[in-house]
Formats: structure tokens, C-alpha cells, sequence
């Protein structure tokens, strides 16, 4: 592919999210009730989205990786994200220093 090409599929992909978010929002809000089922399935969007970033990073990477996981999942039950995020580095940076990897 030259550059040109790739210029042009970078644009087409950059008009379908913005027009897939834009017809989402404007849908939704035409709306003056949600169907229930619409509700529920757009309450679960961000558990499947964290699940979908979540996952993969557990169970291809190292224990130091599962574990930065673990210790910032935990903290961020309690705690706001740039804390959750120390957590998750510190720990990371331990298990490294700890057990070499």
C-alpha cells in the first residue's frame, strides 16, 4: 500500500466512528424512553469494555502484569484512577524488582 492509500483508509475509518457515534447519539436522543432491553445493554457497555481490555493483557503477559492488574482493579474500588494507576504501576515495578522478570 503506498501512503495515499492509507491516507484514505485512515479518513474513511475516521467518517464511520463519527458517523456511527453521531447516529447513536442522535437515535438515543430522539427517543423520550428507552426500551428497557436498549437500558440494560447500554448499562453493560462499560463492563464489556473493561472486560475487553482487561483480559487479554491478564492472561498473554507476565505475573508482573497480572499482578499491576490485580492491585489496581483493588484500589480502584476505593480510590480515584491516578491513584488506581500508581497502584498499578508499583506494583508492576515490585514484581520486576522482586522476581527478576
Amino acid at each position: 500500500m503506498d501512503d495515499l492509500s492509507i491516507l484514505w483508509l485512515i479518513l474513511a475509518a475516521a467518517l464511520a466512528t463519527y458517523a456511527t457515534r453521531v447516529g447513536g447519539y442522535v437515535l438515543i436522543t430522539r427517543m423520550r424512553t428507552l426500551p428497557p432491553r436498549l437500558e440494560q445493554a447500554l448499562n453493560a457497555v462499560p463492563a464489556a469494555v473493561l472486560t475487553t481490555l482487561w483480559a487479554p493483557a491478564f492472561f498473554t503477559n507476565g505475573w508482573d502484569v497480572r499482578l499491576a492488574l490485580i492491585a489496581a482493579a483493588l484500589v480502584s474500588l476505593r480510590y480515584p484512577g491516578l491513584i488506581m494507576l500508581a497502584a498499578g504501576w508499583a506494583a508492576a515495578m515490585l514484581a520486576r524488582h522482586l522476581f527478576g522478570l
